[in-house]
């Protein structure tokens, strides 16, 4: 039998309300993850329960409040809008946030329905779960549902739902909210309940912080690997855990340019791929201001505190540039990866910079000397492989074949499913959803998946439209 809990709601009444998601009038699963399902002994849910219609035994629902900068404009009160935490289920593996996205108002709403509709639930559902084949630490999806309302945005949608799986859904934003409230103990109490649930290894504020720098450092890194622009990285979507989160206007890159941006209201291109590294640093600062008047009690005084806080946010760059290098390394097929290597990395990501070679297919392509099609300036190209030959590895077609995916969520084929869907076929979805969960090895039938869009077929912009 399926163990219950929820710890958050244990915390002081200020940290959330207490609220029922809004019933749905016909609930009907689209895509249904039984792999998650059964490693978190939910197999027997049916569509009713997914939608919070019916509430587990053990389960307490909230809905969470947090603050955040958004765009760097703060925001004082934020929180789930149009979401509820049911509670945590318990496994061999530790407990996991059961979330509804999309599961109607509650007092964070801002004026907003706080329903979702079925685009951005299958976008969510499908990217997530790609990322989370591709190695990248993420909050999952268990289901993604129709509800059976009609949700109304720039016209009349069907209803959807996203049953979002996390180990916690704690954000920088969390911290922030009540530190602008100068409530320095709920920002303690939410302190060790971070690190008992995340980061038992962590003896004290200073290291849980060290971790949370680490984490993020890793989790930049491994979005830059595989082309991932998040398009909102506002201090609110930055979960401590260091999982990837709230995946609104996201998108992969298919021509490469380190200042893609994909989010229509990202105008000045503050979230752009190049400048992820960037932000993450400046967020992860915004949460060290959080933590100064308890380091302050822990060392003894102000200057101590800011000095010891600033010294592991300074260390951000370099643990970020380790990653980076790590993760770009095993792309080109180098076990051990230095300082040295980074010129030849540099320059083939400047190569494919300026002919706009499609980023997933030219470090696949490394594999089967298909990567120099995708180059205008062939002899560049030829002029930087002897050096890439002379340092990759022995094992280096093995390491390529680990580290990029043939295949990625290109944001056409999104576009395409959700299109299907919204006239009640689901095969698209469930098609992408199917081979993106094992990214590396592609069966013959599914090598369509790999073409980048035609012109036609472009997707310049996305939205948050939940």
């Amino acid at each position: 039998m399926t163990q219950f809990d929820n710890s958050y709601a244990r915390l002081p009444k200020e940290f959330h309300t207490r609220i029922a998601p809004e019933l749905s009038p016909a609930p009907e699963v689209m895509l249904w993850n039984a792999p998650l399902a059964e490693a978190l002994g939910v197999s027997d849910w049916d569509a009713p329960m997914l939608a919070g219609n019916v509430i587990p035994e053990g389960a307490d629902p909230i809905a969470q409040v947090y603050a955040g900068h958004q765009f760097g404009g703060w925001s004082p009160q934020l929180g789930d809008g149009r979401a509820v935490l049911l509670g945590e289920v318990l496994t061999e593996d530790g407990r996991f946030d059961i979330h509804l996205k999309g599961a109607g108002r509650t007092p964070y709403s801002r004026n907003g329905d706080g329903r979702a509709w079925i685009g951005p639930v299958l976008r969510e559902y499908i990217v997530s779960e790609f990322m989370h084949a591709a190695g990248v630490p993420t909050t999952r999806a268990l289901a993604a549902l129709r509800t059976g309302a009609r949700v109304q945005r720039e016209r009349a949608y069907p209803g959807g739902l996203l049953v979002r799986i996390a180990s916690s859904h704690i954000r920088v934003g969390t911290f922030q909210y009540f530190t602008a409230r100068g409530d320095e103990a709920s920002v303690k109490i939410l302190t060790d309940h971070v690190r008992a649930r995340h980061y038992p290894q962590a003896k004290d504020t200073l290291e849980l912080y060290a971790e949370i720098v680490k984490a993020q450092a890793r989790l930049i890194a491994k979005w830059m690997g595989l082309g991932f622009v998040h398009g909102v990285m506002n201090t609110d979507n930055m979960a401590v855990s260091g999982e990837t989160i709230d995946y609104g206007p996201c998108a992969f890159i298919d021509g490469y340019s380190p200042k893609a941006v994909y989010s229509s209201i990202d105008q000045f291109g503050r979230y752009a791929y190049e400048q992820q590294p960037s932000i993450a640093h400046w967020n992860l600062a915004q949460l060290g201001s959080c933590f100064v008047p308890q380091m302050e009690e822990e060392l003894g005084g102000q200057h101590k505190a800011i000095d010891a806080l600033t010294e592991v946010l300074n260390a951000f760059p370099e643990a970020y540039q380790a990653e980076w290098r790590a993760v770009f390394g095993a792309k080109l097929g180098i076990a051990d990866p230095n300082e040295a290597d980074l010129p030849l990395i540099q320059d083939l990501l400047g190569l494919m910079a300026k002919d706009g070679a499609d980023f997933t297919n030219t470090f696949r392509g490394l594999l089967d000397g298909s990567a120099r099609d995708w180059m205008l300036d062939r002899e560049a190209f030829d002029a930087w492989t002897p050096r890439w030959e002379a340092r990759r590895s022995e094992a280096w077609q093995e390491i390529i074949a680990k580290a990029s995916p043939t295949v990625i969520p290109r944001n056409h084929r999104i576009e395409e499913a959700i299109q299907a869907a919204l006239e009640g076929d689901d095969r698209k979805a469930e098609r992408l959803a199917r081979v993106l969960s094992n990214p590396f090895d592609l069966a013959e039938d599914d090598q369509d998946l790999t073409h980048p869009p035609t012109e036609d077929q472009m997707v310049h912009k996305t939205f948050c439209g939940t």
